[in-house]
């Protein structure tokens, strides 16, 4: 439908002389007309993200069950917490490798970042900018690897195809690490937001790369 006939469907619609555009258009996305449902499904996969990753080493799976979770909820398919949990065994395998190595690569990070502010070490302030920088980097990657997982690819194709990905939508990277850095600061005022900040996490990555389909 171009946007003359989009124009003429709204008038037919708004006069009751012609089909709704409900008639003329299937939604989109189904599961997500109502806001309020919608923010309390956002909370609910935050918890359960919450309860798949408090391993920390099985967050990579948490996520990628949450994100897949959260697309069947939009697409008004089934959506049931037993389903993200199917989702998360299958996840699980190859996302604890995933998160071995995120914890081993944020550890190293994070040791950075404490002796650039104890002036321990030459250049402490350009150590400390690349520490956050290289934290924020893989944060954006993580989430990229959970979005793009499935049960039949597995981790190694969605980590592959991470540059590839990011290189395509460079504007969808930044609100991923902006994402990533909103989780980040609402935990670090007040540790039980952790819940909401992964609930919306993992609706940007749901999200964001609809946007591109819109225009």
């Amino acid at each position: 439908m171009d946007r003359r006939q989009l124009r003429a469907a709204r008038r037919a619609d708004a006069s009751g002389s012609g089909p709704t555009l409900a008639e003329r258009e299937p939604a989109r996305y189904p599961g997500a007309k109502g806001a309020f449902a919608l923010f309390g499904e956002v909370l609910l996969t935050g918890l359960l993200i919450a309860a798949g990753g408090l391993l920390i080493v099985t967050l990579p799976a948490a996520l990628a069950a949450g994100i897949r979770h959260l697309r069947r909820y939009v697409n008004a398919e089934q959506s049931h917490a037993r389903t993200f949990w199917a989702d998360w065994r299958k996840a699980l395998p190859g996302g604890v490798v995933v998160g071995v190595a995120a914890v081993v690569i944020a550890t190293v990070l994070a040791v950075d970042i404490v002796l650039a502010n104890t002036g321990a070490l030459p250049g402490g302030a350009l150590i400390g900018i690349v520490g956050w920088a290289g934290l924020v980097v893989g944060a954006v990657a993580l989430l990229a690897a959970a979005g793009a997982w499935t049960p039949e690819t597995g981790w190694r194709t969605a980590v592959r195809g991470i540059p590839a990905a990011l290189v395509a939508d460079p504007l969808g990277a930044v609100y991923y690490a902006v994402a990533a850095v909103l989780t980040g600061v609402v935990t670090w005022m007040l540790a039980p937001l952790i819940i909401a900040g992964l609930g919306c996490s993992a609706f940007a990555v749901v999200a964001i790369p609809a946007r591109r389909t819109r225009r």
